[in-house]
């Protein structure tokens, strides 16, 4: 039966077909395997999977998962749309667009092929693509293209690390694609600003997977502290050695130092002062407002009591000085 010039629906062997070796998806996990699997079982395969004709037999383009659960229920014959083979660049882009609208991948799983997909496309193109064209040739989000990005220049050991996380339950994994890409991206700012960490970048990695498997670091988000703790050097005027002090207690792997303790001893209060400057300012432009407008009979009897709380508090602080 034919749906238009370039597509076909047949029922083929699962036999007849292969996988596709360009396929992002590296992660079948187990329960959704299963789940797919039983429905199948009950239901059929309700939607058809796309493949191209290659020599003598069928590559898939989309839905490895109902094909390999076919495989598995022993089933005759699986749909199937053949359409025209693609090259190399659509094959892959094409993968990415069917899957972005289906569902979320796992950032590994994008990130794992993105790289494929730049090399293709400069060799096509005879340029590097930006995030800009990544981002229409895939349907990714820019913001989504730079976190991939953190995990395709982690160190081969530790995207093994990673992979056997993502074989786990999502419930399950502790060293996930949130810590890798929060932990890429604080100490991409600490080499940036001290770059006289960069010849100890691994250990360092090491050190804080370590402690976050401790407890020492409790929350991935803390990484973010990290990062304020090397911009607090130019941004509010921390001495590089207090930062740097910071910075070594928590790369140190005999201390007990969490990031949220370095960054409360080292940083928190130039930041806490930097906003509370910012109040302020804020404060006096609605104040010279109030006034400009002749609006101070307007003012709630509550903003007045907490002015005059205000206003005796730094009478004391500058009193004293």
């Amino acid at each position: 039966m034919a749906t238009d010039d370039k597509q076909t629906l047949r029922n083929l062997s699962p036999s007849d077909i292969r996988p596709n070796p360009e396929n992002p998806r590296l992660i079948f996990r187990q329960e959704e395997m299963e789940s797919l699997m039983l429905s199948i079982d009950k239901h059929g395969i309700q939607v058809p999977i796309t493949v191209y004709k290659d020599g003598n037999h069928y590559t898939l383009i989309d839905g490895e998962r109902r094909w390999r659960c076919a495989i598995k229920l022993n089933r005759k014959t699986i749909p199937a749309l053949i359409q025209s083979k693609p090259s190399e660049l659509d094959n892959l882009v094409l993968m990415y667009n069917i899957h972005s609208l289906r569902e979320q991948w796992d950032y590994y799983t994008i990130a794992s092929k993105l790289e494929r997909v730049m090399s293709l496309w400069e060799r096509e193109n005879g340029f590097f693509p930006n995030e800009i064209i990544l981002s229409e040739l895939t349907g990714l989000t820019r913001g989504a293209i730079r976190r991939c990005q953190l995990l395709i220049d982690l160190p081969d050991r530790f995207k093994s690390m990673l992979v056997e996380e993502l074989d786990k339950p999502k419930l399950q994994q502790r060293l996930s694609e949130d810590f890798f890409i929060e932990m890429e991206r604080s100490l991409k700012t600490v080499i940036s600003r001290l770059p006289e960490y960069e010849p100890g970048i691994e250990q360092i990695r090491d050190t804080l997977i370590a402690k976050f498997r401790a407890g020492t670091i409790s929350a991935v988000t803390d990484f973010r502290q990290l990062s304020k703790i090397a911009t607090a050097v130019d941004g509010l005027g921390v001495a590089q050695r207090q930062a740097k002090s910071a910075l070594d207690a928590i790369f140190d792997p005999k201390a007990r130092v969490s990031i949220r303790d370095a960054y409360a001893d080292a940083v928190k209060f130039e930041y806490v002062e930097k906003q509370a400057n910012r109040f302020a300012l804020s404060l006096l432009d609605f104040i010279d407002e109030v006034e400009r407008e002749d609006r101070t009979d307007e003012l709630d009897a509550d903003v007045l009591e907490s002015f005059g709380k205000l206003h005796d508090y730094l009478g004391r602080i500058l009193g004293r000085r």
